[in-house]
């Protein structure tokens, strides 16, 4: 079956990359196996139905990530399903700043990550800051199922707790304090979502999408209330969305954070905010 021609036909610009990965997914084989042959040949009757059915998912529309269930952040490797975002290289600036902030800090510091959806972005700041502990949250159960899973899979779950909460409503003091707040919350304003992509509206989990009316739903609350869980001299890192940076800033400035920090994605576009308490 000519997967690479049949995705190219459909306007998929990447056709024949995207081809070698949907045959090594559905072939049971690694990526640097099948993208170190020169061509590809599915003989297998059930590998060629596997591989047929994830052509037809992908040509109607249904995000590459999802079809083949698993997608790379910051060098982890992450299960993903339509109950997740799929992670994104401009997340890839979050983690990076985040393990940055935590290089800074002592041995053994506590994270919370908040709508960690995948989890990959505490599992990308646990494969990279030996004997942090990590608290991740979410209050969707579908989406804790996948995170727990990847927990798992990663071999990094020693030193994680996965935890069901509600984000919006205040936290309990019982989790304890933390060095590091690290967040990509919902942040589309709800008027914008069906204008998206529809590889993102039709595919992607809403409830991880809407940040309200303006967007900031989630930020006013994550700044404002769970600040409290921050040690003196802690740190919050968040992703925001395309213009929302100055309106972050302004609530991270309007509730006392110091030192506050604008990283550009690979388009320019700022998108990750730092900030410590005083």
């Amino acid at each position: 079956m000519r997967v690479r021609k049949t995705l190219k036909s459909k306007g998929i610009e990447n056709g024949e990359f995207e081809a070698r990965l949907i045959v090594a997914h559905c072939a049971g084989k690694t990526r640097e196996q099948i993208l170190a042959m020169s061509k590809v040949f599915a003989t297998d009757p059930e590998v060629k139905d596997r591989i047929e059915k994830s052509v037809e998912r992908r040509i109607s529309g249904e995000p590459l990530a999802y079809v083949l269930g698993e997608w790379d952040f910051y060098g982890v490797p992450i299960k993903v399903n339509k109950h997740v975002l799929i992670p994104r290289i401009d997340t890839e600036v979050l983690a990076k700043e985040a393990i940055n902030l935590l290089t800074r800090k002592l041995w053994q510091t506590r994270v919370l990550d908040l709508c960690t959806g995948s989890g990959c972005i505490g599992l990308a700041i646990a494969a990279n800051v030996p004997g942090c502990r990590i608290v991740m949250i979410d209050s969707s159960e579908q989406a804790l199922a996948v995170c727990r899973t990847n927990m798992l899979n990663t071999n990094l779950s020693k030193h994680i707790t996965a935890m069901d909460m509600d984000i919006l409503k205040k936290p309990p003091a019982i989790l304890g304090q933390f060095d590091l707040i690290v967040s990509n919350p919902p942040y589309i304003p709800t008027g914008d979502i069906d204008t998206l992509d529809a590889s993102v509206k039709d595919y992607e989990p809403r409830i991880a999408l809407d940040g309200g009316e303006d967007g900031l739903d989630y930020y006013h609350v994550i700044v404002e209330n769970w600040r409290k869980l921050l040690k003196p001299g802690g740190h919050i890192a968040l992703e925001c969305g395309e213009g929302q940076a100055a309106a972050v800033r302004y609530i991270m400035k309007q509730n006392k954070f110091a030192d506050i920090r604008t990283f550009k994605d690979t388009l320019g576009i700022e998108r990750v905010l730092t900030g410590m308490t005083y």
